[in-house]
């Protein structure tokens, strides 16, 4: 069963919806002892980095999302929190990766927001991309991106440049597009997920 951390940062209508059509069984997490009754956690974020991570701190769940053993898989804005520090907003995150989220507007000659759909490659055998085919499309939304890093990319994405639509770390996964809004391939990760 997921949990999924209620901080007032995440888009869970459209996640929750997805986790129905798959048959997944689920709940919101709103204070420490809600961990406990389940086996992986779901981080969603939408929005502002910096914005996301001042709510998170006020839930008093950081502490505890840090020790998890259970599987977490952070989505966009919930996948950055996972980093360990921000340009947006110049912030510091939960450091669960040495790696920096940042602003793609100096770095490529694109349009910013990085928004609709792209393909994406898996490495390193991360497991959510099982059954999904190397140059899937999913959907996408972010001005932010997490730098690319052999050694934590679950999969890759190019826009003016290449980086991390997917990291991995222990017990620690994210994906930085949407998979609860990237069709039959994001619910095939989400089930990949469950099943962890």
């Amino acid at each position: 069963m997921i949990g999924i951390v209620n901080y007032g940062a995440g888009n869970i209508f459209s996640l929750t919806a997805a986790l129905q059509r798959i048959g997944v069984e689920y709940g919101m997490i709103n204070q420490v002892t809600d961990f406990d009754q389940y086996d992986r956690i779901i981080i969603p974020g939408v929005g502002h980095a910096g914005a996301a991570m001042k709510k998170l701190r006020e839930t008093g769940l950081v502490e505890d999302i840090l020790k998890l053993e259970k599987p977490v898989l952070g989505i966009c804005v919930g996948m950055q929190l996972l980093t360990a520090c921000s340009e947006e907003g110049n912030v510091e995150l939960l450091d669960i990766f040495p790696l920096k989220t940042l602003h793609f507007d100096e770095r490529i000659q694109l349009k910013v927001p990085h928004m609709g759909w792209n393909s994406v490659r898996a490495e390193n055998d991360c497991p959510l991309f099982q059954d999904v085919p190397d140059n899937t499309y999913f959907y996408f939304v972010h001005s932010y991106f997490i730098e690319y890093s052999k050694q934590y990319t679950g999969a890759v994405c190019e826009y003016g440049l290449r980086y991390s639509a997917a990291i991995q770390k222990n017990n620690f996964y994210g994906v930085q597009f949407h998979p609860e809004k990237s069709g039959k391939c994001g619910e095939t990760l989400l089930l990949n997920f469950s099943k962890i």
